[in-house]
């Protein structure tokens, strides 16, 4: 398939309208018209609705597939202009992945199977981040990516939102709360709970998420790291967890029930990388995971 069909195809369904997709590309009018119907000829349908424009059915499963392609074609070129430049390892250095609990979701695994299509010979190291990782995993060069949330407050990370999602509160299910899981509570309904506490070192973005943005809630003598910790701790009884709406699809714990928090703020999962970090197997695995993201996010947010 030829990638500036891809191209044009992409940039008229991003944009819905064949002029103004035209110039983005530096391309005639006539020109990406010609680039379109050449591709609904060689798959046999039509994929874009012309008054007003839009894609069909076909072409909006398309514009998922382009944007992983593209990306994908992108980073390829820019990973060779890397090895022209620089001399191959004899050994190719592991791509170092940190994942905070379930990261962001289904999201998580796909990337990383994708990356790993993408570049089979390049090693791939997964690493289970806790809370009080948030940022040291990059700044200390423990991880070269990580799934993260919330974005973190330092210069030294830049991230790409993700998902963003309900957030849920986890309860014992001899709670009172553990009723409402249909119907969902309020954040006055959870203030008082003993959260667990965390570590005194942990960010402070990461702790407001925790914890809702409530000070007072950082009552529990229990100390967790992990969600695993969370929810031993959860279905004992002895505190309360938080987490996002998809938390629930990982760590379907008996004894534990997820409440989803109505009024309280959605909240977001990032890839968080060094922003001068120069490697280019992060740059095609970042490239890789913001087009899945654009494919899955409405499988995951709903």
């Amino acid at each position: 398939m030829d990638l500036r069909l891809l191209s044009s195809f992409l940039a008229v369904v991003e944009e819905r309208h064949f002029k103004r997709a035209a110039a983005r590309l530096f391309l005639s009018p006539p020109a990406v018209t010609q680039h379109v119907r050449q591709l609904e000829s060689e798959l046999g349908t039509q994929l874009l609705h012309r008054n007003p424009v839009s894609p069909t059915r076909a072409g909006a499963r398309l514009a998922g597939h382009a944007r992983t392609l593209l990306a994908t074609a992108n980073a390829a070129l820019d990973d060779i202009a890397e090895v022209v430049r620089e001399p191959l390892p004899d050994t190719p250095r592991p791509l170092r992945i940190g994942i905070m609990g379930h990261g962001s979701a289904e999201l998580t695994p796909a990337a990383i199977n994708a990356f790993r299509r993408a570049r089979p010979d390049v090693p791939v190291d997964l690493r289970q981040l806790n809370f009080t990782e948030h940022v040291t995993a990059l700044t200390e060069d423990r991880v070269d990516v990580a799934f993260i949330r919330p974005a973190p407050d330092d210069e030294r990370i830049a991230v790409d939102r993700l998902t963003t999602e309900q957030r849920i509160v986890a309860v014992p299910e001899s709670s009172a709360l553990a009723d409402a899981r249909e119907e969902g509570v309020r954040v006055a309904d959870i203030v008082d709970l003993p959260f667990f506490r965390v570590p005194g070192h942990t960010p402070a973005s990461f702790t407001d998420y925790l914890y809702f943005h409530h000070e007072a809630q950082r009552r529990s003598p229990d100390c967790a790291l992990t969600p695993q910790e969370v929810l031993t701790g959860v279905v004992a009884g002895r505190a309360a967890g938080s987490g996002l709406k998809s938390f629930a699809r990982y760590y379907a714990w008996p004894g534990a029930a997820f409440v989803p928090v109505l009024d309280a703020p959605w909240e977001s999962s990032y890839l968080a990388v060094r922003p001068d970090d120069g490697n280019p197997e992060v740059r095609i695995f970042r490239a890789l995971t913001l087009a899945l993201a654009q494919e899955l996010r409405p499988r995951i947010e709903r």
